[in-house]
C-alpha cells in the first residue's frame, strides 16, 4: 500500500486506545525498526520478542539475557531475575538488520535479527543505563553505563570515553544526533556538551538553566527523525525544544534558548520518556505518576490531546511510530497501541460517489440504461480526443517518508518483515511433510558441562577505570525498595496485645 495514501488531511496524532500486544513476559522496553514494520519488545525475562506491526502477530521470539542476575543489598540476595532495560529508539540498526540490547547483569549484546544468533557481547563493569546505535553506522554503538562517563565502542574493536565537562558530576546522558555526526551529553548540573563523534572534541557547549541563575539536571536527550530539532527533559519537569543549527552556531559556552517549553501546568507531572513524532511536528510525552500521555504540536506548543490509560498503572516506555500517528507504551507488563479512529470516507476511492445522510428517491433518466446514452452525451458535450502518453511502470519512485532529506534514494537493503511458516493443523494427503522439528540448544546450566552450547559468539570485557562495581540497577534498587516499604508497612498501624501489656508493665 502506497504510503501516500495513508496520509490525513486532519491531525496527524494518535486519537483513542487501538487494542494491545501481550508478549506472555513482562515487557519492560520496546523500539520500532526504521519503516514502523517491526516492533522490538524487551521483557523481564530476558527475551526479546519481535512483532510483525502490521499483522499484530509475534514474528521473532530471542532469547537474548539468559544469565542469572544476582543482586545484593541491604542483606537481601534477589537470585534468579532475568530482564532487559535497554532498546531504546535506535537500538535498531539503520537496515534493520542487527539489534542492540542491554540488560541488568551489565552486558550488551549484538543481535543478528533474522537468525536470532548474537554476534558480540561486551561486558561492563557497572551497570547499563541506555545503549544506541550510530544512525549511519552500525559498527559503532553508545553506551551509558551508571555513574560513568559516556563509552563510545566500535564493533570491530577498541572503545573510547566521551571527555567529561565536569569530573566530579558523573551522571551522565548522552544520545546521537540525526546523522550520527555529533554526541549531545547532558549532565546533573545543566551543562550540555556537543562533541564530534570522530575525534571526540568540543563542538558547542550551552547550560540549561531555570529561571536566571538556578541550572537543572537533564534526565534524557531525544533527536526528531526529520528536522534539527532535539528536545531536552529535564529535572525541573520541564520540556525544551531546541534547534540543532542554532546550537552549533553559538559554539562554546553559548546562550542558547530553547524554541518551546512544555510543561503539566495543573499537576506538574514528571516525565518517564519523551519523543518525537515520525515527522517532528508532535512531541509525546508520558508521565511518571500514571498511564497518561500527553502530546503537544511542536510549532504552536499547545496541548493537542491526552490518552489515558488504565488507572493505577505506570508507564515504563513509551514510542512513537516512525511513519504513521501511532504511538506504543508499555504499563503492566503489556504493550498498549493508539491509533486514529478510522472513519470510512469511500468518496476517497470513488470521486463520483456521494454519501447521503438519509434516503433520496432517485429519479430514473428515460435512456440512463440504453447502450448509447443521448442526455449524457448532450451534457458532456463534443468528445475530445484524449493525447496518448506513456505510462512508465517499471521505475519505483521513492517514497518521502522513508527517506532522510540528505538521501535521495531508499536503502534497497532494509529489512522490514521477518518469514514465518504456516502452521497446518490437517494437512490434506499428497501435502508435502514439514520437516522434523528441530531441537533448540537449552541454555547451559551451572555446573553442567555436558549441555548443548549456543551459537559461538565474541565476548569482549570493556574495562573502565573508576568506574563503581557496587552499584544495582536503579530497576533492581526499585524492586527492593518496594519490599523493603511492604514489609515496614506491617509494623505500622496499632500495636498488639502483647506490645500493649509490656508498656503498661
Amino acid at each position: 500500500m502506497n504510503l501516500e495514501l495513508l496520509e490525513s488531511f486532519g491531525q496527524n496524532y494518535p486519537e483513542e486506545f487501538d487494542g494491545t500486544l501481550d508478549s506472555i513476559s513482562l515487557a519492560l522496553t520496546c523500539a520500532f525498526n526504521k519503516r514502523g514494520t517491526l516492533l522490538a519488545v524487551g521483557c523481564n525475562d530476558g527475551r526479546i520478542v519481535i512483532w510483525d506491526f502490521l499483522t499484530r502477530g509475534i514474528a521473532k521470539i530471542i532469547s537474548a539475557h539468559v544469565h542469572p542476575v544476582c543482586s545484593l543489598s541491604e542483606d537481601k540476595l534477589f537470585f534468579g531475575l532475568y530482564s532487559v532495560l535497554s532498546l531504546l529508539f535506535n537500538s535498531w540498526s539503520r537496515n534493520g538488520h542487527k539489534l542492540l540490547s542491554a540488560s541488568t547483569d551489565n552486558n550488551v549484546c549484538i543481535w543478528e535479527v533474522m537468525t536470532g544468533d548474537c554476534e558480540q557481547k561486551y561486558r561492563f563493569p557497572s551497570p547499563i543505563l541506555k545503549v544506541q546505535f550510530n544512525p549511519r553506522n552500525d559498527k559503532v554503538f553508545l553506551v551509558c553505563p551508571m555513574r560513568h562517563a559516556v563509552v563510545l565502542v566500535n564493533s570491530e574493536g577498541g572503545h573510547q570515553v566521551v571527555p567529561l565537562d565536569d569530573d566530579s558530576d558523573l551522571n551522565i546522558v548522552a544520545s546521537f544526533d540525526r546523522r550520527g555526526e555529533f554526541v549531545y551529553t547532558g549532565n546533573g548540573r545543566g551543562k550540555v556538551s556537543v562533541l564530534t563523534v570522530s575525534e571526540l572534541s568540543l563542538k558547542a557547549s550551552f547550560k540549561v538553566t531555570q529561571g536566571t541563575t538556578s541550572a537543572t539536571a537533564v534526565k534524557s536527550i531525544e533527536f526528531a527523525r526529520r528536522g534539527d530539532c532535539f528536545l531536552i527533559n529535564t529535572a525541573d519537569r520541564v520540556i525544551r525544544v531546541y534547534d540543532t543549527k542554532e546550537v552549533l552556531a553559538c559554539g562554546k559556552d553559548g546562550e542558547t534558548e530553547p524554541i518551546q517549553k512544555l510543561q503539566d501546568l495543573v499537576n506538574k507531572t514528571m516525565w518517564k520518556k519523551c519523543c518525537f513524532s515520525g515527522d517532528g511536528e508532535y512531541i509525546c510525552a508520558g508521565s511518571a505518576r500514571q498511564h497518561a500521555i500527553y502530546i503537544w504540536e511542536k510549532s504552536i506548543g499547545n496541548l493537542v490531546k491526552i490518552l489515558h490509560g488504565t488507572k493505577g498503572e505506570l508507564l515504563l516506555d513509551v514510542v512513537w511510530h516512525p511513519v504513521r500517528p501511532i504511538v506504543a507504551s508499555i504499563s503492566s507488563g503489556v504493550v498498549s497501541v493508539w491509533a486514529q479512529n478510522q472513519v470510512e470516507n469511500w468518496s476517497a476511492f470513488a470521486p463520483d460517489f456521494k454519501e447521503l445522510d438519509e434516503n433520496v428517491e432517485y429519479e430514473e433518466r428515460e435512456s440512463e440504461f440504453d447502450l448509447s446514452d443521448k442526455d449524457k452525451l448532450v451534457e458532456l458535450g463534443p468528445k475530445q480526443e484524449d493525447d496518448d502518453f506513456e505510462v512508465d511502470a517499471c521505475s519505483i519512485d521513492p517514497v518521502a517518508a522513508f527517506c532522510s532529506s540528505d538521501e535521495e534514494k531508499e536503502d534497497t537493503d532494509t529489512l522490514e518483515f521477518l518469514p514465518i511458516a504456516p502452521e497446518v493443523e490437517d494437512p490434506e494427503d499428497g501435502w508435502a511433510a514439514p520437516p522434523p522439528p528441530t531441537v533448540l540448544p537449552q541454555h547451559k546450566e551451572w555446573g553442567d558441562n555436558n549441555s548443548p552450547t549456543l551459537h559461538k559468539y565474541r565476548t569482549y570485557d570493556i574495562e573502565l577505570k573508576g568506574a563503581p562495581s557496587d552499584e544495582i540497577h536503579p530497576l533492581l534498587s526499585n524492586k527492593t525498595k518496594d519490599k523493603q516499604q511492604n514489609g515496614n508497612k506491617k509494623n505500622i498501624g496499632r500495636p498488639r496485645m502483647d506490645d500493649r501489656k509490656r508498656v503498661k508493665m
